[in-house]
């Protein structure tokens, strides 16, 4: 756990097969939360949700391949929620039981239609708290970052030391270097980076070490 802001809580659950992160971003002063991706477990992450005894108003994807989803069903159930998920991904989200089958060879059923669409400037209110969508397309067309106070939640479009894969479908990678140099890199330098898998990082961490972004890395060319 850890106290980002006066009021804002961060909760990393690492769950499922490909050990991606699920984020509860909690409100401590109302006890509201979301949310961020559901990759599997939801024993696990139900468990964290009620030893905080936080009331989850929502789930929210940042994108829609198949280790982000797959305890979304039973999580919905379970917390009386609804599930949020860009609408550019909605394809990519009808392909996560052949996704999963093809790439590890296990057998998923389909997720369930997403509630609704969320999209760039959006604002997600939790309790007092609130985060900002932007949209950042490149490792999948409706890939999504969540700016909450003093952090932000990239999925799989930057990492510690690294960036999402451009080679599944929807892929772009020059998209995908131009929403973290355009957009994520524009964040204050000491915002805290929470991934859609591996440690957290920072803003200017990134933006001085990354070898694929950071200064002299690899793609800053574009």
């Amino acid at each position: 756990m850890q106290l980002v802001g006066i009021m804002l809580i961060v909760e990393r659950v690492t769950v499922g097969p490909l050990d991606t992160n699920s984020y509860i971003i909690l409100d401590s002063e109302s006890r509201e939360g979301i949310l961020i991706d559901a990759g599997g477990e939801s024993s696990k992450i139900l468990s964290v949700v009620r030893k905080h005894g936080v009331k989850i108003t929502g789930i929210y994807l940042t994108h829609g391949h198949f280790d982000h989803v797959l305890a979304v069903r039973d999580l919905i159930e379970e917390l009386n929620c609804k599930f949020y998920v860009h609408k550019q991904d909605l394809e990519i989200l009808s392909q996560t039981p052949l996704e999963a089958k093809r790439l590890l060879g296990i057998t998923i059923p389909p997720p369930p239609q997403p509630h609704g669409w969320i999209k760039e400037g959006d604002v997600i209110r939790v309790g007092n708290l609130k985060l900002r969508v932007i949209h950042t397309p490149g490792h999948t067309p409706g890939s999504v970052c969540y700016v909450a106070e003093g952090c932000v939640f990239t999925g799989d479009t930057l990492f510690a030391g690294s960036i999402g894969r451009t080679d599944l479908s929807g892929g772009d990678p020059e998209k995908l270097i131009s929403s973290i140099l355009n957009k994520l890199f524009s964040l204050p330098d000491d915002y805290v980076v929470y991934p859609g898998h591996g440690p957290s990082t920072m803003i200017r961490v990134e933006k001085a070490m990354n070898p694929f972004v950071g200064e002299g890395g690899l793609f800053r060319r574009f």
